[in-house]
């Protein structure tokens, strides 16, 4: 473990202060849908160039981490991810809302990302290079497994629905499909239309299909968007902490599924938080609570997905390979600042990089705090805000963050189109998180499939290549369980009723 004089170094006036600042920027630029997290450090990233490069690398890191954990507001209490890797906290976080508990759920959020953080950054402080040969192992054709696992995690999560969230995750594969192929430049799917030639950008599919319903719908209903509960508190910290500590299985499971998931290039917080999602319903007591605002579900989602931050930059800093997009950006500034990744790395320019690991575990600790106080306002806000005013705040940042992007207005028009769609879809009974896992997942599995087959057709063996290799193999298991688990679990309660019953 490294010396204290790192820790000490962390500590300093200035980059506290970088820290709490990082923190609070990255908290409420998360919360705006569209505004990403990967958005989030690349547009700080220019304020960095003059500092040392332990104090850049630790606002950026605080920026990371709180952008993260800012999704969840927006996701909670609008129904709309701030960030793609927030998808799976609306499947619990909103309908605790509805019902009066969005700031239990806000809080929930809060501890279970400070908690996930923390096992990240830990992982990363203690176990950088050998976790990052991991990330090796993994090949296109686990890649490819590995986007279908989160497809069919995705079907089995619909409502009770399996058919309809496989088909909402098909359609989303479809949209993921137009414009330019991923491997061979085929054009697919565009209808000669020049728009489409860069195909569905995943932030614009995510603000149209989620943000468009609801704003539609607040404007159709003359009821109130949020209950009420018996009072407004903001934050309900000690239900919270009991809660949390009920659930400290789930808690770490979720961290290290963060944790992990964050190594693997290019997977993200999306797929974590969808995984440990998953882990949390199988093998939770209360399954039937799951869908109407289960508390296990938020802490699950919300603890993998910040987990991810650390895990992350195990392969960034150890093998220069971005971990997640926002790992990217910070890679870009590394390099800016005459750092060089690699093994050599931790020995070479250790008081950089583990004055950077403590600062963000301090960012992260500081993030239970501002959270909290930062929450209880934007919850307060958004349950008193009359619908004249939050309707065309929330269009306003829809338009924004779509057009954002790429500076382009056929984003935002994809994005109303999607959005319209999405209401429509909402209304026939089809969720739209399963179409939008399509679109992020869609690229993963195709390039993993197309590079996959041509290895294999090169070995000699396209079946070997894909169905007997050691991880392959592990996560086709978890794929059939996850198929096939709600089925045999009702089987075996059914045979249990009739045991119990003679």
């Amino acid at each position: 473990m490294p010396g204290i004089e790192f820790l000490v170094d962390a500590l300093t006036p200035v980059n506290l202060l970088l820290a709490v600042v990082g923190v609070a920027a990255g908290t409420i630029i998360g919360a705006l849908p569209g505004l990403t997290a990967t958005m989030a450090v690349a547009v700080l990233v220019p304020f960095t160039f003059g500092m040392p490069p332990a104090s850049a690398l630790i606002v950026l890191g605080a920026i990371y981490t709180g952008a993260i954990y800012g999704g969840a507001y927006s996701a909670i209490l609008l129904n709309t991810p701030g960030t793609p890797s927030a998808i799976a906290t609306t499947f619990e976080g909103y309908p605790m809302a509805k019902r009066g508990d969005g700031d239990l759920a806000i809080t929930l959020a809060c501890l279970a990302s400070v908690f996930g953080g923390l096992v990240g950054a830990l992982f990363l402080l203690g176990l950088a290079p050998p976790l990052a040969e991991v990330a090796l192992k993994f090949g296109p054709v686990e890649y490819f497994w590995l986007a279908i696992f989160g497809l069919t995690l995705i079907g089995t999560l619909s409502e009770g629905n399996m058919l309809k969230g496989l088909i909402g995750g098909c359609a989303g594969l479809l949209l993921s499909m137009i414009g330019v192929a991923e491997v061979g430049g085929d054009i697919r799917y565009t209808m000669d239309l020049k728009m489409l030639l860069g195909g569905v950008d995943v932030v614009s599919a995510l603000i149209g299909l989620y943000c468009i319903p609801v704003l539609i719908d607040l404007v159709a209903t003359p009821d109130p968007h949020l209950k009420l509960g018996n009072q407004i508190a903001g934050y309900r910290l000690r239900e919270a902490l009991s809660i949390s500590l009920r659930s400290k299985v789930n808690l770490i499971r979720s961290s290290v599924v963060g944790t992990f998931v964050g190594i693997l290039p290019g997977a993200g917080g999306s797929i974590a938080s969808l995984v440990a999602y998953s882990e949390a319903r199988r093998t939770s007591k209360r399954l039937t609570n799951f869908g109407k605002g289960e508390p296990d579900g938020v802490l699950a989602t919300e603890s993998a997905n910040n987990a991810t931050v650390g895990g992350g930059l195990i392969p960034t800093l150890v093998l220069g390979i971005p971990g997640t997009p926002p790992d990217a950006v910070i890679l870009g500034a590394l390099l800016v600042q005459g750092i060089r990744t690699g093994p050599s790395l931790f020995g070479e320019q250790s008081s950089i990089v583990y004055t950077f690991i403590y600062g963000l575990i301090i960012a992260t600790l500081l993030m239970l705090p501002m959270g909290l106080l930062i929450g209880r306002y934007a919850f307060k806000s958004i349950v008193t805000i009359p619908k004249a005013v939050l309707v065309p705040a929330v269009g306003f940042l829809t338009v924004i963050g779509s057009y954002a992007i790429n500076n382009n207005t056929d984003d935002v028009l994809v994005m109303v189109v999607l959005g319209i769609i999405g209401w429509v879809l909402n209304r026939l009974g089809y969720s739209p998180s399963p179409i939008v896992l399509g679109v992020i997942l869609g690229p993963i599995a195709e390039a993993g499939f197309v590079q996959g087959y041509l290895i294999g057709g090169a070995r000699g063996s396209v079946l070997a290549e894909f169905f007997f290799r050691p991880i392959s193999m592990a996560v086709i298991g978890f794929i059939l369980l996850s198929l096939f688990y709600p089925y045999l679990t009702r089987r075996w309660h059914m045979r249990r009723g009739v045991v119990s019953g003679d």
